[in-house]
């Protein structure tokens, strides 16, 4: 663990703070911190920034209400900048955008796409039903139905892999994910909840490997 007196501040105190959706891993915002703000991110679990135009301390979300909720602060190699991992409560940007990073230069043409992503569309198509879209339907036709498709994926999961058929085997899995992950939305389940289940069956797997070879 690195400790604030081992970062290095720039001659006017200051650190580049690269803050990051934590679901999306999209960055939303570059801002500066000092050592005064890094403590109060720290206590608060909010992102709080040195604002060097006013120079005054700026918690974010005081008085838009959108509030950066602190997963993680790393530092780099150099421990002279961090990148900070949050759950933002609304948009980053003063101008009302996501991120304040929305001028490409040069854009990955492949699109860019992660699960996180996908989860927000689907749980947009349980909130703002879409005419026409096959997740609205699912949401729709209830949990049974929801629960049919899940059971129907798995099968045909099962069947491809048995088939030793690699493609249609990701074809299938594909197919299962998107349906759990409705399944998620409509459970109220999210990623962050389904990780730190994983997380703490590792961590359990790992003393348990730790006890026998001390045994």
């Amino acid at each position: 663990m690195v400790t604030i007196d081992e970062l290095k501040f720039d001659e006017k105190g200051l650190i580049p703070a690269i803050v990051v959706d934590a679901d999306t891993q999209r960055v939303l915002t570059l801002a500066y911190m000092n050592r005064e703000s890094l403590r109060i991110t720290l206590e608060k679990k909010l992102t709080c920034f040195w604002s060097r135009s006013r120079s005054e301390l700026w918690l974010k979300g005081e008085t838009s209400g959108n509030y950066q909720h602190v997963v993680s602060i790393t530092a780099d190699c150099d421990k002279d900048a961090l990148v900070v991992r949050v759950h933002p409560d609304g948009p980053a940007c003063h101008l009302g955008t996501t991120s304040c990073f929305e001028n490409p230069l040069l854009e990955d043409e492949s699109g860019q796409f992660s699960a996180a992503a996908l989860m927000k569309l689907i749980e947009g198509r349980r909130t703002s039903p879409k005419e026409g879209s096959y997740t609205t339907y699912l949401f729709e036709k209830g949990l049974d139905k929801i629960l049919k498709k899940v059971g129907e994926e798995s099968t045909e999961v099962i069947i491809a892999a048995k088939a030793e058929d690699k493609k249609e085997t990701i074809y299938e899995i594909a197919d299962l994910a998107y349906h759990v992950m409705v399944l998620m939305v409509q459970a109220g389940i999210t990623l962050d909840d389904i990780t730190k289940e994983l997380a703490s069956r590792h961590v359990i797997d790992h003393k348990v490997k730790q006890e026998k070879m001390t045994s």
